[in-house]
């Protein structure tokens, strides 16, 4: 079976999702989120890096316990709209 490719709109939630558990982990090490979550030291790294954009959801939920954030306030930011390319930079 081939995977179609992601969309821009994937990868951009994937960023925010990195973004959110890169600041939800806060003064707390790689290697500690890790050991609470089961995770791996680099699968989290990457998914932190956005590198992961469509993680498991059973490896975003033992993420989200370890960190105690609760997992539907991740859904909530990660399906805000995606602001469109170029449109941001008319605003500012």
């Amino acid at each position: 079976m081939v995977r179609p490719p992601l969309t821009e709109e994937a990868r951009e939630r994937g960023r925010r999702l990195g973004e959110l558990l890169r600041r939800a982990r806060g003064e707390l090490s790689v290697a500690q989120v890790s050991a609470r979550s089961g995770v791996p030291t680099e699968t989290l790294r990457k998914i932190e890096a956005g590198r992961v954009p469509t993680p498991a959801f059973f490896t975003v939920a033992a993420l989200a316990t370890a960190l105690e954030v609760p997992l539907e306030e991740l859904v909530a930011a990660c399906l805000e709209p995606v602001p469109r390319a170029g449109l941001g930079s008319l605003s500012a």
